[in-house]
C-alpha cells in the first residue's frame, strides 16, 4: 500500500536489517505490533469461516425458521456481509487519511462488535441480515486499514513478509471458526435437542479478538507516515526510532525519516501539477481531486490496463469459487455423501487447516519463484480440483450410499483445492494488485482493486445455494472453467512483477514516462530535502550536503 519513496540502489543497503521472517524476528517491536495488528486478519478470517458451520445447525434453522435457509435466503445471509464490505473499504481510504490508520481500526473494531452483538442476541431473520452487515462493514475497513497500519510502520526490508503474515492470520481465522463449530455443534446434542448456544457462542466469539484489538491498538503507535502528513514531523521521529531501536539521528532513522518526507512531499507536488486550481484545501476541491484522480484509472490508457488487471486478478481470484466452498462446505460435503451434520463439519475444518499450511510456503517462494508461476500453477490445479468432482459427482450424486469411496476422493480434492488457493491467488493475488500502479495513483488504485474482491465475493456467496440446487455438478464445472481462465489470463495478459523498478514496471505495462517523470520529481525532491546525501553510504560522513538532523 504506502510506502517510501523508490530507493537508490546503495541508499540503505549497508544499513537495513534482514528481510522476510529472519528480518521480522530480527525486529521484535515491529515484529509484534504487527502480530497483533493482524488480530483485524483474524476477525476477518474468522467472520469468513463462522457462518457456514452455522447454517446447517438444527437450532440455527429452528430458531430462524426453513425459509431462512432456503437458497435465496441463505444467499443473502451469507453474502449481505460482503456488500458491507465492499461500502466500507471504499470508505476507509478517507477515514485513514482523516481520523489516522489506528483510529480507522479502532472505529472499524467498534463497528464489527455492534455487528456480532446482534447477530449473538438475534430471534429473527432480520436481525441476522442486519447484524452480518454492520459486521461487514467492519471487516471492509479492517482488511485495508491493517495491512496499510502494518506496511507504514514497518521497515522496507519486512514489508513483503508482513503481507503474507497478514494473509496467514486470515487463514488461521478460517481455520479456527472450522474447528470452533465443530466443537459446538454438540452442545445440547446434534439433533432437535441441540442447544441455541451452538451458534450462538462462536458467533459471540468474535467480540474476544476484535475487543482486544480495540484497546489494544489504542496503545500502539501511530503511523510515521500519516504524521509527516499532518505536520508532525518530530512525533514521526520519535516513532521510526522507537520502532527500529536506534536513536533519532542515526543514519537509518534519518534516512527513514527523509524517504517518507519525500514522498509526501512528492504527492502534494504531483496534485498541484495536475490540477493546481485545486489546491485551497476546500471540501469542493478535495472532492474534485478525488474524482479526477479515479477518472484517471478509467481514461488514461495506461492506467486502464493496470485498472483491468487489478479488478480482473479479484474478479478471477473469487469466481474460483473459494468462498463457495468456505461458506458452504458443509453443505457440499453433505452433497458429496458425508451424511450428518458432525461429519461434514469436521470434513469442514480439513479445509481450513490445508489452506493454513498451505499459505506458509508462499512466504518463501513468492519473491523466489515469481507471482505468474505461483498464480498459473495455482489456478490449473484449481481448475483440475473443480472438474474431478464434478464427474465424481454427476455420476455418484444419487448413489454415494453405495460409493463411498468416490464420496471421500471427492472429498480429498476439495481439500486439495484449498492447497491450490492456499499457496496461490490467496496471498499472491493481494501483492499483485499492490504493487503494479505508479506511485502517485496507488491508493486509489489499490481501493478499486480491493472494491472488486469485495463485490465478487458478494455475488458468489448470493448465487451459490441456487447453484448448488439447481447446477448440482454443474456449479464445480462452472467455478472449473472460471479457474481455468484465470490462469490463462494471467499467463497471457499480465506481465511478471517480481523484482521490478517503479520504471520497470511502467515499461511492462506500456506506459513509459509515467513513472519516469515520477522518478525526476522524485531525484529533485531527495536533493532539495538532503535526501540523495545517502546515496552512498561507504562516505556519508564526508558530504557537505547532509542536512542538519531533525
Amino acid at each position: 500500500m504506502a510506502g517510501g519513496v523508490a530507493l537508490p540502489t546503495g541508499r540503505r543497503r549497508s544499513l537495513q536489517g534482514q528481510s522476510g521472517w529472519a528480518g521480522l524476528v530480527h525486529n521484535r517491536k515491529v515484529f509484534l505490533i504487527a502480530v497483533f495488528a493482524s488480530l483485524g486478519g483474524l476477525l476477518y478470517g474468522y467472520n469468513q469461516g463462522v457462518f457456514s458451520g452455522v447454517l446447517p445447525m438444527t437450532s440455527f434453522t429452528g430458531r430462524m425458521g426453513d425459509d431462512a435457509i432456503k437458497s435465496g435466503p441463505k444467499g443473502w445471509l451469507v453474502s449481505v456481509l460482503e456488500l458491507g464490505a465492499w461500502f466500507g473499504v471504499l470508505c476507509t481510504g478517507y477515514l485513514a487519511d482523516k481520523l489516522s490508520r489506528k483510529y480507522t481500526i479502532v472505529l472499524a473494531s467498534c463497528v464489527f462488535c455492534v455487528g456480532v452483538i446482534v447477530q449473538t442476541t438475534a430471534f429473527h431473520p432480520s436481525s441476522i441480515f442486519a447484524g452480518r452487515f454492520v459486521t461487514g462493514l467492519g471487516v471492509g475497513s479492517l482488511s485495508m486499514a491493517v495491512p496499510l497500519y502494518n506496511a507504514e510502520l514497518a521497515p522496507p526490508e519486512v514489508r513483503g513478509s508482513l503481507v503474507a503474515l497478514q494473509q496467514l492470520a486470515i487463514t488461521f481465522g478460517i481455520m479456527v471458526s472450522f474447528w470452533i463449530d465443530y466443537g459446538t455443534n454438540y452442545i445440547g446434542g446434534t439433533g432437535i435437542t441441540q442447544n441455541e448456544a451452538a451458534w450462538r457462542v462462536p458467533l459471540a466469539l468474535q467480540l474476544v479478538p476484535a475487543i482486544v484489538l480495540m484497546v489494544g491498538i489504542l496503545f500502539m503507535p501511530f503511523s510515521p507516515r500519516w504524521l509527516v502528513n499532518q505536520g508532525r514531523d518530530q512525533e514521526a521521529l520519535a516513532v521510526l526510532s522507537s520502532a527500529r531501536g536506534e536513536p533519532e539521528d542515526s543514519d537509518l532513522v534519518q534516512i527513514e525519516f527523509l524517504e517518507i518526507r519525500a514522498q509526501y512531499l512528492f504527492e502534494k507536488e504531483t496534485s498541484a501539477i495536475k490540477y493546481p486550481d485545486w489546491q485551497d484545501g476546500s471540501f469542493s476541491s478535495d472532492f474534485k481531486l478525488a474524482f479526477y484522480d479515479y477518472m484517471s484509472l478509467l481514461t488514461t490508457r495506461s492506467l486502464l490496463y493496470r485498472t483491468a488487471v487489478g479488478t480482473l486478478t479479484m474478479f478471477f481470484q473469487q469466481w474460483t469459487g473459494v468462498n463457495a466452498i468456505l461458506y458452504y462446505a458443509p453443505s457440499i460435503f453433505q452433497s458429496l455423501g458425508l451424511t450428518g451434520n458432525t461429519i461434514s463439519l469436521l470434513a469442514t475444518g480439513v479445509v481450513g487447516i490445508a489452506m493454513f499450511l498451505a499459505t506458509i510456503p508462499a512466504v518463501i517462494w513468492v519473491d523466489n519463484v515469481g507471482r505468474k508461476p505461483i498464480l498459473v500453477s495455482g489456478a490449473f490445479l484449481m481448475a483440475a480440483c473443480h472438474i474431478i468432482v464434478a464427474v465424481l459427482t454427476g455420476l455418484f450424486h444419487d448413489s454415494w450410499s453405495t460409493h463411498t469411496a468416490a464420496g471421500w476422493v471427492a472429498c480429498v480434492f476439495v481439500w486439495i483445492f484449498a492447497i491450490g488457493f492456499g499457496y496461490s491467488w490467496g496471498p499472491c493475488a493481494w501483492i499483485l494488485v499492490a504493487e503494479i500502479w505508479p506511485l502517485s495513483i496507488r491508493g486509489k488504485g489499490v481501493s478499486i482493486a480491493a472494491s472488486s474482491n469485495w463485490m465478487n465475493n458478494f455475488i458468489v456467496g448470493q448465487v451459490t445455494p441456487t447453484m448448488l440446487q439447481h447446477l448440482n455438478f454443474g456449479t464445480f464445472v462452472f467455478f472449473g472453467a472460471f479457474s481455468f481462465l484465470g490462469g490463462v489470463f494471467m499467463m497471457f495478459f499480465v506481465p511478471e512483477t517480481k523484482g521490478l523498478s517503479l520504471e520497470e514496471m511502467d515499461v511492462v505495462f506500456g506506459s513509459e514516462g509515467i513513472a519516469a517523470a515520477d522518478q525526476q520529481r522524485q531525484d529533485a525532491i531527495a536533493r532539495r530535502i538532503g535526501l540523495s546525501a545517502y546515496d552512498d553510504p561507504t562516505d556519508i560522513h564526508e558530504k557537505d550536503d547532509i542536512p542538519e538532523k531533525v
